[in-house]
């Protein structure tokens, strides 16, 4: 009964100095946004803000760039570790990029589309044919979008002059002054041009390319090999972001609609095209795998076709919840 009650006592006292030790900090990663302009992207801040992320011990500091381009640009200088970008932004991992694709985030591109001037003189895709269309940056899923446009017409890669003019408000100047025959947009931004009456949607790309990874996450390779843990606790607060997106609709069209800078309207009317491709577990399509890879080179973006191996590590999905 002694030696009892002395143990006791001594696991009373071992209980009140491990409650004494603080918790444990949070790994902190530095996200990045290739744009500002995607509503799947605008879920990183309302995970953050729902604490998702908080609670699978990762603090998160996200940064907006200007296109793909640019943030794997940071990615090179190793200022960020994650990165929210395009599927043939994958291309950059076989150019030397210090990253690679982990996870598919969303398929088919339906969240985007080719915008016009409401009064110009292009009236159908075939009005295109040698004329200027704006993207965000060189290699960005913009710049893609665009080149398969003009191969499928039959023009080749180079029919429709690729312009990189980053964000939206310098291409839509640039469309007003008829610098640019039109750009490629997300609905959101497509949508709010149609309302204010500065532009009229002449296609989406949603059923051009139906085996396709719009947007995958990158990870820094030192985040790969020193903190893989910390990667897979990312990826599934992530995708506990995204169920909680499909199941809460009002809640998420009012976050997604802040980040962006939009009207809830236009935010509710995309919200179907975008939950409808964006990934649930983040598993990988082989298709469109095969599709980019192969395109990569077509599209003159690299000089040969890229090895699976160089564009995606697999092994952190599908994710379960």
């Amino acid at each position: 009964m002694h030696v009892t009650r002395r143990t006791a006592l001594a696991m009373s006292a071992a209980t009140l100095v491990l409650g004494a030790r603080p918790a444990f900090a949070a790994d902190k990663l530095r996200i990045g946004k290739a744009i500002g302009s995607s509503f799947p992207f605008a879920g990183a801040d309302f995970g953050k803000a729902k604490g998702f992320f908080a609670a699978d011990g990762i603090e998160v500091e996200i940064s907006t760039f200007r296109g793909d381009g640019q943030m794997q640009q940071a990615l090179t200088a190793g200022t960020i570790d994650i990165g929210f970008g395009s599927g043939p932004g994958m291309g950059y991992a076989a150019k030397g990029v210090p990253a690679i694709a982990v996870s598919a985030l969303a398929s088919e591109p339906r969240n985007m589309s080719l915008v016009v001037a409401k009064n110009g003189p292009i009236k159908t895709i075939e009005d295109l044919k040698g004329k200027r269309i704006g993207v965000t940056t060189a290699g960005s899923l913009t710049d893609w979008l665009t080149r398969r446009l003009s191969e499928s017409m039959g023009w080749g890669p180079a029919g429709i002059e690729v312009t990189p003019l980053g964000e939206m408000r310098t291409r839509l100047a640039a469309m007003k002054s008829g610098e640019l025959a039109g750009s490629v947009n997300s609905i959101q931004e497509t949508l709010n041009l149609v309302e204010n009456g500065e532009g009229r949607l002449l296609a989406t790309f949603g059923d051009s390319v139906p085996d396709f990874h719009t947007h995958v996450i990158f990870a820094h390779r030192n985040l790969i090999s020193k903190n893989p843990d910390a990667l897979k606790r990312f990826l599934h607060a992530w995708f506990t972001t995204v169920k909680y997106m499909r199941e809460n609709r009002a809640e998420t069209v009012k976050a997604i609609a802040a980040t962006m800078d939009l009207p809830a309207t236009i935010v509710d009317t995309s919200y179907d095209f975008e939950m409808k491709m964006i990934s649930l577990d983040g598993a990988f399509n082989p298709k469109a795998i095969e599709i980019i890879r192969r395109s990569l080179k077509d599209l003159d973006i690299l000089d040969r076709v890229p090895e699976a191996n160089e564009i995606y590590l697999p092994g952190y999905t599908p994710v379960k919840l």
